[in-house]
């Protein structure tokens, strides 16, 4: 692996900057090729680096302000340059370093990253997307929370990008896309939703279409990519986090009412904890901004540090991926026909 080089927003999140610098810590450990920078507060990282197995000569870049997790979009972007958001994501566009962790404000840090890294030409509205579990292998979902309201045009991009990168990711040859509706018969659902799945089926664009999906088949990994409004889709991925953590309530529940609940954990406690491997919502963080021309990706602000170093391992698998002209190639052939059919050539 070559050197990676991540530039990590230390003042976003919850429980900022012990989070990010402890999950720095735990990811240089497993990866001792990357290098970290840390964008912010230097009097509040330094004591915290000292502290560490791997970071203590780590990189700072001081600033103070910060955007913070209740802030408008608007107030984030009038803040601008003086964040540590800001200064982070610069660090990407300026080409110091290969990508940028944050998990701070996500309309913040998807404006901010538009702003200094541009989305590619042709795509109207960058998306997040992440990898879930299902019943087969993982799946790409997206829009994830970016893009409240879409129309057709939206949607159709965001299979594009969201095969394109699990196709470079996954090593899917073509991936199979499915669009999350309230029903999978063709005339349910909104007007947008029925003119996405024509465009999503027509043999030009070469895209593996399967047709429309209900939230139940998210999780049985009935396609590849899923496709939806950033509405639904933030919904539909905090309702499965935080079923997640309501089935492992449960179980700890379950096992450890009785003496003979607790003796049948032991003989269960492999598998269980191979289930709670699998369901726990910081083993898959890390969210990616697709369609920008450079690698954003944004961590839940609420997680721990173990949620962290998963964000940042992420980042730097990404890196190596190199989807970007994969994304860019994708979006550009989707643009030519959709050009041709308004000039009626």
């Amino acid at each position: 692996m070559t050197k990676l080089r991540l530039a990590l927003d230390a003042m976003g999140g919850d429980d900022a900057p012990k989070i990010v610098i402890k999950g720095a810590d735990i990811a240089k450990a497993k990866n001792p090729d990357i290098d970290v920078v840390f964008v912010g507060d230097e009097a509040a990282i330094a004591p915290l680096l000292k502290r560490t197995t791997t970071l203590r000569q780590a990189e700072i870049i001081h600033c103070l302000d910060k955007v913070e997790s209740d802030e408008n979009v608007s107030q984030a972007v009038r803040k601008g340059k003086g964040t540590s958001m800001w200064k982070a994501i610069e660090q990407v566009q300026n080409g110091n370093c290969d990508a940028v962790v944050s998990a701070g404000n996500t309309g913040a840090l998807m404006a901010i990253a538009k702003l200094q890294l541009r989305p590619m030409e042709g795509v109207k509205r960058p998306a997040i997307a992440t990898f879930l579990p299902t019943e087969t292998s993982d799946v790409c979902m997206l829009d994830l929370g970016a893009n409240i309201e879409c129309d057709a045009d939206n949607l159709v991009q965001f299979a594009i990008m969201g095969a394109a990168f699990s196709r470079s990711v996954q090593k899917i040859e073509r991936p199979s896309i499915g669009l999350l509706n309230v029903g999978a018969e063709d005339q349910k659902g909104h007007e947008y939703l029925r003119e996405a799945a024509e465009t999503l089926a027509d043999e030009r664009f070469g895209l593996n279409y399967a047709g429309f999906v209900e939230g139940t088949d998210i999780t049985t990994g009935s396609t590849d990519v899923v496709v939806t409004d950033g509405f639904t889709g933030n919904v539909a991925l905090k309702t499965a986090e935080g079923t997640a953590l309501l089935v492992g309530r449960y179980l700890r529940a379950a096992f450890t009412e009785s003496l003979f609940s607790k003796i049948a954990y032991l003989f269960a406690s492999a598998a269980l904890r191979r289930v709670k491997h699998r369901l726990d919502p910081r083993v898959h963080n890390g969210a990616v901004f697709l369609g920008l021309n450079g690698l954003a990706v944004k961590s839940h602000g609420g997680t721990d540090e173990l949620g962290f170093s998963n964000a940042i391992k992420v980042a730097v698998d990404l890196v190596e991926y190199g989807f970007i002209p994969d994304v860019q190639k994708a979006i550009a052939h989707y643009t030519t026909i959709k050009e041709q059919d308004e000039s009626g050539t």
